[in-house]
């Protein structure tokens, strides 16, 4: 979809979306390409307080340049847009999850990292600590469940085609805090 349908997808899902600077040609094209895009990955961003946040998704840091996703889902429940196409949120990962993931079915042990995921994925990051400690309030998890629904129901998928970056690569953890299972369901009612 283009940036201008990704932006009305969100709104008519009901969430409070920000644009933020020039999100809708700010992303990483010319390391590769974007697309097919396959599905939706959720990740926790490790960072407290909103516009550092934001600020650090759209940006990135020393050796991972951004933006490090097209949305950052902040504990207050809003959209921050900061970049849309290929975005430095996924990494490599396990080819059989990616067929599973189109095929929309159960995952498979994420074992490998074979694939490029930055490819295939559309992604928000979430702010949280990620140690299991920081809360989810309740605004947040509606408006994961939301994006990832309004990404879904643009492109005909189902829940099944939303993971988190710990079924994606090995070694990762994110999100933590929530099981993806549940969100999958939350976002299964949704798009009932």
């Amino acid at each position: 979809m283009s940036a201008n349908a990704f932006l009305r997808a969100l709104k008519a899902e009901g969430l409070t979306v920000v644009e933020v600077g020039d999100w809708r040609t700010h992303n990483r094209n010319h390391k590769g390409p974007w697309g097919p895009v396959h599905g939706v990955m959720i990740h926790h961003t490790v960072t407290k307080g909103s516009a550092r946040t934001v600020e650090l998704c759209r940006k990135g840091y020393t050796g991972l340049p951004g933006p490090l996703c097209h949305g950052v889902i902040t504990k207050d429940g809003r959209v921050h847009l900061v970049g849309y196409g290929r975005a430095n949120h996924a990494g490599l990962g396990d080819d059989d999850v990616l067929r599973a993931v189109i095929a929309e079915r159960a995952l498979p042990a994420d074992n490998e990292q074979n694939t490029d995921g930055n490819r295939h994925f559309y992604g928000f990051e979430c702010e949280n600590l990620g140690d299991g400690k920081d809360p989810w309030p309740a605004a947040q998890l509606e408006a994961v469940e939301r994006a990832a629904a309004a990404v879904c129901r643009h492109h005909g998928w189902n829940e099944r085609s939303v993971i988190g970056h710990k079924e994606w690569q090995p070694g990762k953890v994110d999100p933590r805090g929530f099981t993806m299972s549940s969100m999958r369901e939350r976002i299964r009612s949704r798009l009932r």
